[in-house]
């Protein structure tokens, strides 16, 4: 006769153990020496990365072992009561963290407006009063040009020249920093006007699709065209890619991009390995602190010889963003 050999029973883990019998001792003695340590479940459980779930998982699953083994003395409806306490504490680190990380998020929106704001009024600076005074420069040398010799006025054309080509690096540097057509025309627009500008000084191909025309609010525009602009610095910079694509698509409030380049890619768990990863990965970290400002993701696929693609998601509403 054969023997049927029964399922092995999956073994409790270290966490699973200690939870049971910090509940089973709760049930039975009470008091706030039993409940602390509910509390610091829940940090332990934090820093072993367990989700909400899973702490659910394990609760559910000690509260039935007590119950069937009938050592916590009291009714169903007692030991019910006594669990939810001591479920609440130990989810209340969870609490604490998520508090945290909100005030963090709403301290960095803040931080990058602020940021944004003195960019605003530098790029206005270079663009207007350094251009002011460039054409202070032109008319002067142009009212005692004519006074000079041939000679002289060679070489006066040719300061002029070098002014002209000054004045043209400042009005890029000023579109760089903050476009006006962010503001005036959106964030498409000013993404086409970088892209322009970022083939032209690269040589690198920008192929742009987008099925999202609609204006954003000022924070998520911003937000989108930073991040466009970290990648492309990033793909000019450490790629050698001859194409970027840059995909923008919607689903329902959620907006979605997703930019590849043919370039020579990098192991993503190795950025800080030396300095020129370094630099690249301090961009990536920046890209990410300006998606966690309005609840968005960042995600990165990438091996050496297989380009790059980062897929971005963040939500158009503002309340799910906070």
């Amino acid at each position: 006769m054969k023997t049927v050999a029964k399922p092995k029973r999956k073994a409790r883990s270290g966490f699973e153990q200690s939870y049971r019998v910090a509940l089973l001792e709760y049930a039975g003695h009470r008091g706030e020496a039993a409940l602390g340590q509910a509390y610091e479940l829940g940090r332990r459980a934090i820093s072993e990365g367990k989700s909400l779930l899973e702490i659910a998982t394990v609760h559910h699953q000690a509260l039935r072992e007590i119950a069937a083994s009938g050592k916590n003395g009291g009714s169903p409806a007692d030991l019910l009561n006594v669990g939810a306490e001591f479920l609440a504490e130990s989810l209340s680190p969870y609490e604490m963290a998520h508090r945290g990380f909100h005030d963090a998020v709403m301290s960095l929106r803040r931080l990058n407006e602020t940021l944004e704001a003195e960019i605003k009024r530098i790029a206005h600076a270079v663009h207007d009063e350094a251009g002011q005074l460039l054409v202070a420069v032109h008319l002067a040398l142009t009212e005692f040009s004519p006074e000079l010799l041939e000679p002289q006025k060679r070489h006066v054309r040719k300061i002029q020249e070098l002014l002209r080509q000054v004045e043209e690096q400042l009005r890029r540097y000023s579109h760089e920093l903050r476009p006006s057509m962010l503001d005036d025309l959106g964030w498409l627009a000013a993404i086409r006007f970088l892209s322009d500008s970022v083939s032209k000084r690269t040589g690198i191909r920008v192929h742009i699709a987008s099925k999202v025309n609609d204006r954003l609010n000022s924070a998520l525009e911003t937000t989108l065209y930073r991040v466009v602009q970290e990648a492309l610095n990033n793909a000019a910079k450490h790629s050698k890619a001859s194409l970027v694509r840059i995909k923008i698509t919607r689903e329902d409030a959620t907006l979605s991009c997703a930019i590849s380049d043919d370039g020579v890619g990098f192991h993503p768990q190795s950025m800080h390995a030396n300095s020129t990863r370094g630099q690249r990965g301090l961009g990536l970290l920046s890209m990410q602190e300006r998606l966690n400002a309005v609840g968005g993701t960042l995600n990165i696929k990438s091996s050496p010889g297989q380009g790059t693609r980062l897929y971005i998601r963040f939500p158009l509403e503002k309340e799910h963003a906070d």
